[in-house]
């Protein structure tokens, strides 16, 4: 069995205070086939978006991943899960709780935070489901120009058990454009039940 590749972490990724957990998902990932192709960018900040998104499996390797290499990578969920006693599990691995109720919506709530840290990668499903979607979410493109960071394309492949870093990209003032862009990237790659229109 092929040990698991994961690249090297740069400088200026955030890190998780931990070295047992990364040592434990590396093993399970060799274990399991997976590997991480490609080079992470040494930025202070980003938007990570992964696709084709098409079963919870998806979640499980890439969190595997992330606490492998040691990177905090933040996710949003509802603050309400991270509020039970869940939340003692979720926050330390890079669960950040969004307040749907709030008077600041998401996008606003995100680029919030990003203004307040000196490092953050966020990372997102533009699918917004695990079923096939006409269109993607536009919100990672409107965080992403409003808080000045840059986007990480990570295409996952069941076929090949990989996720692979794709190039940097930037937000601009058209939307639509930037989608089709992005969206085409993903042509080729095949989740676990699909692969992305």
């Amino acid at each position: 069995m092929s040990p698991v590749i994961l690249p090297p972490v740069p400088p200026q990724a955030p890190r998780l205070n931990s070295r047992f957990w990364p040592w434990l998902m590396r093993g399970i990932l060799r274990l399991s086939g997976w590997r991480l192709l490609g080079s992470l960018p040494d930025v202070p900040k980003l938007i990570i978006i992964g696709a084709p998104h098409s079963s919870y499996w998806d979640g499980v390797w890439g969190l595997l991943m992330k606490i492998g290499l040691g990177i905090d990578v933040n996710i949003m969920i509802k603050r309400e899960v991270l509020d039970g006693p869940l939340g003692l599990v979720l926050r330390p691995i890079g669960m950040i709780p969004i307040n749907r109720s709030a008077a600041l919506n998401v996008v606003g709530q995100m680029v919030q935070r990003f203004g307040e840290r000196e490092r953050m990668w966020l990372g997102i499903t533009p699918e917004g489901t695990r079923k096939r979607v006409q269109h993607w979410k536009s919100g990672f493109l409107r965080i992403a120009r409003e808080a000045g960071v840059p986007i990480l394309p990570v295409f996952i492949d069941y076929p090949s058990r990989t996720f692979t870093l794709g190039p940097l990209q930037r937000a601009t003032d058209d939307h639509e454009a930037d989608m089709a862009r992005i969206r085409a990237l993903f042509r080729g790659y095949r989740g676990k039940h699909r692969d992305t229109e």
